[in-house]
């Protein structure tokens, strides 16, 4: 399954009133892991930049002023997003801008049947707690440390691993390898030898076990633990074996 984790700064906060569109980001994710593809686009306006908005992502008219007008990003965007499902936290403003942008390039508008919010998704899983990124961010111990300002790239980034946690976490694959990691393997054998080594008895030990076996009589079971070699050392008669080495194969 393919989804586009998306986000969007404008030059303000109604779309119906003019405010425009002025930077997209996106994620791809397949089965609900990064490709590593992304999308990013600064837009140039052609109008003013609210200082509200300003104060928010910190995108100024001249830093936007020789970058391309939405219609020249709008076949790049939609070539990259496809039929992806999207997700975006508080979908409703984003996907009313981006419309508005389309209505002005003659694209169709962008379904919400195939959108997922994220801000729904966590207001459901977590009832009367934040919901904004940065509290989602903080509530899964992903880092957002580089969010001084918002950023469209940045925010879908840190998003996508918020989406991740709020629909089970990282669980997909759920390391049902059938063959296990060389790291793997390597803790099985340490485990094993961490074993073996707390196994072992000091001859002090040994020698208060062989007193208690006397006193056993001489049918005692344990007469059988006693190595007729060593005499009064105590040897368990698993000693001698080999710790088990095991291989997992496919079925």
């Amino acid at each position: 399954m393919r989804e586009i984790v998306l986000d969007t700064e404008t030059t303000g906060t109604d779309a119906a009133a003019g405010d425009r569109v002025i930077e997209i980001g996106c994620v791809e994710l397949v089965n609900q892991f990064p490709t590593g593809r992304t999308f990013h686009a600064y837009i140039n306006p052609k109008r003013a930049v609210s200082q509200g908005a300003f104060n928010v992502h910190g995108l100024s008219e001249a830093f936007l002023a020789d970058k391309p007008v939405f219609a020249a990003v709008a076949e790049p965007f939609l070539d990259f997003v496809g039929d992806g499902r999207l997700v975006i936290h508080n979908a409703g403003f984003d996907i009313s801008f981006l419309n508005a942008e389309f209505a002005r390039t003659g694209h169709p508008a962008l379904d919400m049947v195939r959108v997922v919010d994220t801000l729904s998704l966590a207001r459901r899983k977590h009832p009367g707690a934040p919901a904004s990124l940065d509290a989602l961010c903080a509530r899964y111990g992903i880092d957002n440390s580089r969010r001084t300002k918002h950023g469209a790239l940045l925010d879908a980034e840190l998003l996508s691993e918020v989406y991740i946690e709020l629909i089970g976490g990282k669980q997909a694959d759920l390391g049902l390898s059938l063959r296990p990691s060389a790291a793997a393997r390597s803790s099985i054998v340490v485990a094993r030898r961490e074993r073996v080594t707390i196994a072992r008895l000091t001859d002090a030990e040994r020698e208060a076990h062989l007193a208690f076996i006397a006193t056993l009589g001489e049918s005692a079971v344990w007469r059988h633990y006693v190595s007729p070699e060593e005499g009064s050392r105590l040897r368990p008669s698993c000693s001698s074996v080999e710790p088990a080495r095991f291989t997992l194969r496919p079925a």
